[in-house]
Order: structure tokens, then C-alpha cells, then sequence
């Protein structure tokens, strides 16, 4: 036995290390910014404008050439920069703590890096140790661990020194000997063997699983692809016809060459994959700003759809901080924080008991709260000041109570203080069976409110010669101490605007079913009906969707049953969110829809399972997440209609001039600037729009439903065709009353892009007027009008620019046409508009 508290040499812990690794979980591979890039470069929109500027080039315009690669390189480095920033922040996330492990190796003490533990190590654990590896207890005093990170269990559980040859179990519980990588020490110390490390651990396993759940791709990017490749297809059919038919017809093979690039263009809807991009980075900046950091961009897309939301409870509804909301003395009850009355006596010494009962320097969360309230009370104690307790018993499995002995002040005699278990404390005592019937039944009507309950006693002793035992001290009871994890005070406001927006909030815990049953009271949960982790494990997995569908708490449930609780509300047709912050609940955050992970209390494990990372770690964020989530998808689909809708006219204008025999109206260079800079910047603008009206008090969105819906698409096509025929009337009527055709084309364009504008202010909101929304703040807006106006400007005034355009001079009355034109466009639209309203909104 000797030679084993030696613990192992550092030649065979080196053997053991070289052997089986470090103690560490497999980390995934951060991407690289060459990698960002290559991600980036490799989308089909950005490679058909790289191909457009060598066209251009090989033709010889070295201008038109250079100008759309520029396009092309603003929007590259755009979403290089955010996918970077976003990779930089996790990496901080991931590095928040680097644990150390004390360990004896060569018969010394060593402080080593957490990932050199290796298995037969020895591990000193004490007050605030974070475990490094799964081990088996040698020895103990007083020690507690805090288990919530695997379990959920919001308080420590007691540890017990194995006897003989014990083999692990399984974290939760009392009296066990094993401790669990990971879990933190709460109170006492302990020396232990480790037994796993790594992807041996409990945690590790947890991890491993990980790597076997599959996440389903980004609905909407599929989409959007999808159209966009079925346009194309259209696109190059009649690109090859124009192109054909403009050679054969005029002779001119190089025009028709570029009539048919142009038209190809004009066709296809390549900004969508941008605006897309755009609306995904500014919603992951926006998100940010409500203290939510974005992992996975396709989260956003989801949040609108979510009907359940599953969260723990531990650190997630409540403040993971064990606070005295109640104690009983003599009968009488005092409800912490409803009497601003003086306390009475009895209630005073109540407190600076339990007080003197705990640590000086604290860890165990429930003796932290004796330490806050006591401060929190008027009087002073009767013990000396800034002293430690002179004698000190721990807790022991035939006795789960703490007593400590204090040098009282100004007398002989020593203030000997103890609290425990109230069963355990009423023995001390000496109480009479009737009395500690009484005092069970007290202790069970708090317990089923959700309290932990603690008993308090107190004597004095004026000898030097201490007992044995705490049974050697003639204790006085002095009353009962409930303590309660609070709830965040923002839980109560989110789950009833959850249930507003028609999302279901269902709490998931490791904790007892009492406990549970009273913060989900607390929180406005329905908590009629408590499902055990023992009902789920009855339950055959095929008969689960139906145990769950109504249920919204369950208690005792273990990390595997958490992930089988997910993935039964997804067979039911719901769209999940899993929200914690424990290694217990990353299979369930990888499996769910959304995975919500915290990211100031989270483990690694749990954020990298997770698509959203909450910084702050409230409850109450979530619902703000939801908020912006539905906001964003509302406005992608006001850009994305707008988008569709003005490819109508430029479509139009590209093939116009082969069915008339009219000069060329917009080359691929128009093209280029109206796609790669007027539209996506007026996205941006739809991008900064405020959410509807409403927006949290209809249903979740439908999983079924699609971003170009029916109707949406329809009221794109109209806006594009009235757009379309107004252009159109204003080209053939300059083309017939003989305007140079420079002019003609410098006409067109500005009546084009003030058309653009049109489409925008119509667009802005599905059920506002234009009226309404012109006095919505959206600086956005004017931005884009302003640099809009100036670019425009810029190509009619500037003469290189004029040239590179083939603009011709317009006068005042040639602006005014153009001017009118697109404000009759929005009175037509917005007469037309409130027959969709009820089509386009939700």
C-alpha cells in the first residue's frame, strides 16, 4: 500500500501518455483562412462572375473586364472577413480555460497541464479543483463534488472512499467513490486513482457519440440553389437561341455573342447565393448584439420554424446559486424578501448558525448562501472575529451533518454550531419520536415544494476535551433552512412570450421530480404532469413520440435519454431547440434543430455541439434570438421577392431589342452594376427593415414552407411585368422619336434603376403602405439612395465613366420622365398590393 501512494514514475507516465494519447477530446480542425477562401471562391455565383470578367477579358475589354472582377473580389473578401472573424471567436471560446491537475508522481506532489494525466495517476483533489479524468477515491475528507455539468443535479453530492477493488459507475448520486472528469470539487479533499482518460471518460464517451449524429444541411442555401440552377439551365438555352438567332438575323456574330452573355445574365438570379450570404452574416452581427454569438449560420434560417424549445434547468431557467428563500423556527415561517420588518431573534441565530456550521472561504454552493444572507442581516456574531472554527466534524455516512466548534467572545466557553440533514440534526438533538415525526413531516412539505432542506443546531461546550463525535455535544434545534436555485428573473417574461409565438417550452433535467415540478411552477410551465427518466426507459423507443408529445417536464433523466427525448419530438413533426450548457447535454444540442449552448458556464463539448452559443448565458436571450430569427427570415423573403421581381424588367430589356430590331440596350456591363451593386446594396436595406407587425404573436413557421412561396413569386411577377411595360414604353417611345442611341440607352438605365427604387420602397413591409413605412427609421435606406444617386451621376457625368457605360447626355426633362415613371410605379403597386397582404405575411 506504501508504494502505491507513491503514485506512478515519471518514466511510466510518460509510457502511458506516449501509449494512449493525452487526456483530451478530439477537437475539431478549425478552418483555415486559405480554407475560408477556397469555401468561399468555390460557390457557383462568384465563379460565374470571375468567368464573366475573362470573357470580357479575352474579348479584349480590358475595362468592362477589370470593373466586374471587381465586383466579384468586393463580395469575396465580404464574407471572407465574417466566416474568419467568426472562426477567431471560437477559437477565444475554446481556450476560456486550460485545467491543471495536481498529481504524486516519484512519491511528490506535481502540478502538471490537465491533458499529461494518464491512467494510474494519483489526484490530489481539494476546494475548486476542476477533475481531470475519470478516477477512483483512495481517500476522503468531507468531500463533496458538483456533478451538474454530466448530471444536472443543481447540488454537490457526497463522496465516499471505495472499499477494496471498486470499478466505476455512473455519475449521480450519493455515497459513491468514483469521481468524474470534468466535475469540480465543491467542499473537503480527496486523493484518487484514475481509471480513464480522454475519449474514456465519461465526458469523452459523451463525445464520441457526437461524431455518430448527423445534422441535415442548410434548407434554404439548397433552395436557392436549386432555382438557381434551374433558371440557369433555362437561361443557357435561350442564351444559345439569342445568340443564334442575332448572328443569323444581323450578321454580327460578335453582338450576339454579347446580346446572348447578357441575356444569360439578365436571367439568372446569381445574387441570390450573395444576398443569402448577406442576410446570414448581418443577421449573425445583428444576433451578436443581443449577446448571442452564431455558430452555425444556418441556425437562423431554423429559428423561425422552432415550435419546441427544450431546456435544462440547472444554470439555464435558474442561476446555478443556491440562495435561503425560507426557514421555519418554532413553528412560525419567514419567506425570504416578503417582510421588510425586522427579523425576529429566533430567526437572526437561525441564519448565524448555519453560518457558523459552514466554511469560512467557501465553495459548497448552499454554504455560500448562508455566507450571503448572513451578511445581508443586521447584529454581530458571538464567536471571535476573523477566526478559524477550533474544531471541525465532517460528514460521514452514519452521520450527514457538519459540525464546528468556535472560541466564543468574552467567555469560556465555545459556540459549537452544526447543520445537516434534518433527520440527522434531530438525532443530535435528542428529539422524542413525536418530535421528530414533526420535524420529517416540516421537512417533507418544503422538500415538495422544491426546497432543499437543512437543519439547523447549535450548543455550547466549555471544555478542552473534545468528544469523539458531534453525539459528545448536549445540541438545542433551532430550525429548518430551505434553499431554492432561483430563476433568472428574465425566465418568466420568455416563456410567456414562447407561448405567445406559439412555442412549446419543455424543461429537461437530471434534477428529482419535486424540484422540478416547483421551477417549472415557478417559470409558468405546465407541471401537471412530471415524465421520469425511469417512464422514458420503459417506454419502447417506437412509443416515445407519444409519451413526449404533451409532456413539458422531465426529471431524473440521464445524458443518453436527454438525446432520445429530441429525437422523439422530431419524429412527432416539431422543430427543436435543445438549450444547456453541460458535457451531459451536447447530444442533444448536436441533434436538435437549434443547439443553444451557454457560452460563459458551457463546456467545450456543449459549444461545439451547438449551432448558437448564448455569451451572457440568459434564458431570456433566447426568446430576443427568436425574435431577430423571424425578423431576418422575413425580410430575405421581402429581398429575395424584390430581387425576382426586378430580373423581370432587365430580362425583358435584354431580349426587347432582338424582337424589334432596336439597337442594344444594356451590355453585360449594365448588367454587372445593376446585379453586383444596386441589388445587393438595396438588400441591405431590406436587411435593416423592422420586423412586422405581430411578428411573436402568430404560430411558428411551417416546416414545409418555402422561401419562394406561390404567392410570393406571383407578386414578384407582377411588380417585374408593370416595371417591365412602364421601361419598355419609355425605351420604344425615345427609340421612335429618333434620340441618339447613347441617350436612348442613358434613359433607359436611369428609368431602370429609379423602377429599382420603386420596387424597394413598395417591398419594404408586406402589410404596411408606403405611406407607413416612409417614417420607419432605416438609415440603410438613404445610405443607398444617396450612393446610389452618386454612382449614377458619376457614370452620366463623368466622361470615362460615360464612355465605359455608352451613356449619352439627358436632359432636365429626360430626368423628370424617368422621376414620374417611378413614382407612378408606387402608386400602382401599393393600390395593388393589399389584395396579397394576407398571402404574403407569416
Amino acid at each position: 500500500m506504501a508504494e502505491a501512494w507513491k503514485g506512478l514514475s515519471s518514466a511510466e507516465a510518460a509510457q502511458r501518455l506516449e501509449a494512449e494519447g493525452y487526456n483530451e477530446l478530439h477537437r475539431t480542425q478549425s478552418r483555415t483562412l486559405r480554407r475560408i477562401a477556397y469555401d468561399v471562391v468555390s460557390e457557383p455565383m462568384f465563379g460565374l462572375l470571375i468567368a464573366a470578367g475573362l470573357v470580357y477579358l479575352a474579348l479584349g475589354d480590358l475595362g468592362e473586364a477589370l470593373l466586374l472582377l471587381a465586383f466579384a473580389s468586393i463580395s469575396v473578401t465580404i464574407a471572407i472577413v465574417q466566416e474568419a472573424r467568426s472562426e477567431r471567436v471560437l477559437e477565444a471560446l475554446r481556450d476560456l480555460t486550460s485545467p491543471r491537475a495536481l498529481v504524486i508522481r516519484d512519491g511528490e506532489q506535481r502540478r502538471i497541464p490537465g491533458r499529461e494525466v494518464v491512467r494510474g495517476d494519483l489526484l490530489m483533489l481539494g476546494e475548486g479543483d476542476r477533475v481531470a479524468a475519470d478516477a477512483v477515491l483512495v481517500s476522503v475528507s468531507d468531500l463533496s463534488i458538483d456533478e451538474s455539468l454530466l448530471t444536472g443535479e443543481s447540488v454537490p453530492v457526497r463522496k465516499l472512499a471505495a472499499e477494496g477493488s471498486a470499478v466505476m459507475t455512473k455519475p449521480g448520486g450519493d455515497d459513491l467513490p468514483c469521481v468524474f472528469s470534468g466535475t469540480l470539487v465543491a467542499r473537503g479533499q480527496g486523493l484518487a486513482k484514475v481509471r480513464a482518460t480522454g475519449r474514456h471518460s465519461e465526458i469523452g464517451k459523451i463525445g464520441e457519440a457526437l461524431g455518430g449524429i448527423e445534422t441535415a444541411p442548410p434548407r434554404l442555401k439548397q433552395e436557392t440553389g436549386r432555382l438557381v440552377r434551374i433558371v440557369a439551365a433555362f437561361g443557357l438555352v435561350a442564351c444559345v437561341l439569342v445568340v443564334l438567332l442575332y448572328g443569323f438575323t444581323r450578321g454580327s456574330w460578335l453582338e450576339a455573342f454579347l446580346a446572348g452573355i447578357a441575356l444569360g445574365m439578365s436571367m439568372l438570379p446569381e445574387e441570390f447565393p450573395l444576398v443569402l450570404t448577406v442576410f446570414l452574416v448581418m443577421g449573425t452581427w445583428r444576433i451578436s448584439r443581443a449577446r448571442v454569438l452564431t455558430r452555425r449560420a444556418s441556425a437562423i434560417e431554423t429559428l423561425g420554424e422552432a415550435s419546441v424549445l427544450c431546456t435544462d434547468k440547472t444554470g439555464t431557467l435558474t442561476l446555478n446559486r443556491m440562495t435561503i428563500v425560507e426557514l421555519v423556527a418554532d413553528g412560525d415561517v419567514l419567506t425570504i424578501g416578503q417582510s421588510s420588518a425586522r427579523w425576529p431573534e429566533k430567526f437572526l441565530r437561525l441564519v448565524d448558525r448555519g453560518q457558523l456550521a459552514s466554511a469560512s472561504d467557501p465553495f459548497d454552493p448552499m454554504e455560500k448562501a448562508f455566507h450571503t444572507l448572513a451578511a445581508q442581516l443586521p447584529g454581530s456574531s458571538d464567536v471571535e472575529p476573523d477566526r478559524a472554527p477550533i474544531k471541525v466534524y465532517g460528514l460521514r455516512p452514519d452521520l450527514l451533518a457538519v459540525t464546528q466548534a468556535w472560541k466564543g467572545r468574552g467567555t469560556a466557553a465555545h459556540v459549537v454550531a452544526a447543520k445537516g440533514a434534518p433527520e440527522a440534526i434531530g438525532l443530535l438533538c435528542r428529539l422524542d419520536p413525536e418530535a421528530l415525526g414533526a420535524l420529517r413531516a416540516d421537512a417533507e412539505t418544503m422538500a415538495r415544494r422544491g426546497l432543499r432542506v437543512l437543519a439547523v443546531a447549535e450548543a455550547e461546550f466549555a471544555s478542552e476535551d473534545w468528544p469523539e463525535t458531534p453525539q459528545g455535544f448536549g445540541f438545542r434545534f433551532l430550525g429548518l433552512v430551505g434553499l431554492a436555485d432561483p430563476l433568472r428573473p428574465s425566465v418568466k417574461a420568455a416563456v410567456r412570450e414562447c407561448r405567445a409565438a406559439g412555442i412549446r417550452v419543455v424543461m429537461i433535467t437530471g434534477d428529482f421530480p419535486a424540484t422540478a415540478r416547483a421551477i417549472a411552477r415557478d417559470a409558468g410551465l405546465f407541471a401537471d404532469e412530471v415524465v421520469t427518466g425511469e417512464d422514458i426507459a420503459a417506454t419502447p423507443e417506437a412509443d416515445l413520440p407519444g409519451l413526449v408529445a404533451q409532456a413539458c417536464v422531465f426529471a431524473r433523466i440521464l445524458p443518453g435519454q436527454k438525446l432520445a427525448i429530441v429525437r422523439a419530438l422530431k419524429a412527432e413533426g416539431a422543430v427543436v431547440a435543445m438549450t444547456g450548457d453541460g458535457v451531459n447535454d451536447a447530444p442533444a444540442l448536436k441533434a436538435a434543430d437549434i443547439g443553444i449552448a451557454m457560452g460563459g458556464r458551457g463546456t467545450d463539448v456543449a459549444r461545439e455541439a451547438s449551432s448558437i452559443v448564448l455569451l451572457d448565458d440568459d434564458f431570456g436571450s433566447i426568446v430576443k434570438t427568436v425574435r431577430l430569427g423571424r425578423r431576418i427570415y422575413d425580410n430575405l423573403r421581402k429581398a429575395m421577392g424584390f430581387i425576382l421581381a426586378v430580373h423581370v424588367p432587365i430580362a425583358g430589356l435584354a431580349l426587347l431589342p432582338l424582337l424589334t430590331g432596336l439597337p442594344l440596350i444594356l451590355m453585360p456591363i449594365h448588367i454587372a452594376f445593376l446585379e453586383m451593386v444596386i441589388d445587393p446594396v438595396c438588400s441591405v436595406v431590406f436587411e435593416a427593415e423592422k420586423e412586422e407587425k405581430g411578428i411573436m404573436d402568430r404560430p411558428p413557421r411551417a416546416v414545409a414552407s418555402r422561401l419562394f412561396s406561390m404567392s410570393l413569386v406571383l407578386w414578384s411577377l407582377v411588380q417585374g411585368a408593370l416595371a417591365l411595360c412602364l421601361v419598355a414604353l419609355i425605351y420604344l417611345a425615345a427609340s421612335l422619336h429618333g434620340l441618339p442611341e447613347a441617350e436612348v440607352r442613358a434613359l433607359t438605365f436611369v428609368t431602370l434603376v429609379l423602377a429599382n427604387f420603386a420596387l424597394i420602397l413598395v417591398n419594404r413591409s408586406f402589410a404596411d403602405t408606403f405611406a407607413a413605412t416612409w417614417r420607419w427609421d432605416n438609415r440603410a435606406l438613404w445610405v443607398v439612395m444617396v450612393v446610389t444617386a452618386s454612382l449614377l451621376g458619376l457614370a452620366l457625368a463623368f466622361e470615362p465613366a460615360r464612355v465605359l457605360f455608352r451613356f449619352g447626355p439627358l436632359h432636365t426633362e429626360d430626368l423628370g420622365l424617368a422621376f414620374a415613371a417611378g413614382v407612378g410605379l408606387v402608386v400602382v403597386l401599393e393600390s395593388l398590393k393589399r389584395f396579397w397582404q394576407a398571402r404574403l405575411v407569416g
